[in-house]
């Protein structure tokens, strides 16, 4: 059912990426089902999760597996790639984005110098810009300084390179990679769900106490 609602959305175009969504998606869920029935009996998630942190860390650990999963297959099965070669004025568009070459400067450093090509970039409900270019080292030589936009709303990046190739003449290459900022947010869950998993429990180790106190022979025999 996932899948053919996936489909419909218009994500049949990498089938790589509509299985890891089909079934990052059954995996989810069946996480939020557990927390649903487990809050009904102990009335709230704070409460739920100090009863049992061992098993409601773990499904946090796994959780987190979930989301670098969707963020790995959005990234890089969905992902578009757009190159253009753009005078002052002229556009390049990538996924409902629109870059609009406006200039480029020189750019000198303590090791290096080179140049920035400015870009005015909108799309998705925002408005931004980006300055890639190029770097030439004294001693490593050439290379790509590239800039990237963090869409809040899309939790992808707009990653641009840019090169000259004559004159105010560049060459623009544009990645738009979404959901790839969740491998960021499942690096953060999985040490909360660790951490959760881990943390010692008080009760849990005063019932420990009182089983081997129970169990302990008696001294001398």
């Amino acid at each position: 059912m996932t899948g053919v609602v996936l489909l419909a959305l218009g994500f049949g175009s990498s089938w790589p990426g509509l299985l890891a969504y089909t079934f990052s998606a059954f995996v989810g869920a069946s996480i939020v089902l557990e927390f649903v029935r487990g809050r009904k009996a102990a009335g709230s998630i704070f409460r739920l999760i100090a009863r049992n942190r061992r098993r409601y860390g773990g499904y946090i650990v796994h959780a987190a597996i979930v989301l670098l999963a969707i963020g790995i297959a959005g990234s890089s099965a969905y992902q578009t790639v757009r190159e253009q070669r753009l005078r002052p004025g002229q556009s390049i568009e990538a996924a409902g984005y629109t870059l609009t070459y406006v200039t480029s400067a020189s750019v000198h450093g303590s090791n290096y110098t080179g140049f920035r090509a400015l870009l005015a970039g909108s799309g998705h409900g925002e408005r931004f810009r980006l300055s890639p270019g190029m770097n030439n080292y004294d001693i490593e030589g050439p290379a790509n300084e590239a800039s990237i936009f963090h869409d809040p709303r899309s939790l992808g990046d707009v990653f641009t390179t840019a090169q000259v190739v004559k004159g105010n003449t560049v060459d623009v290459k544009v990645f738009v990679k979404p959901l790839i900022n969740l491998i960021w947010v499942a690096g953060f869950v999985f040490v909360a769900g660790s951490l959760i998993a881990m943390w010692p429990d008080a009760v849990e180790q005063r019932r420990l106490a009182a089983r081997y106190a129970a169990g302990a022979a008696p001294a001398g025999i």
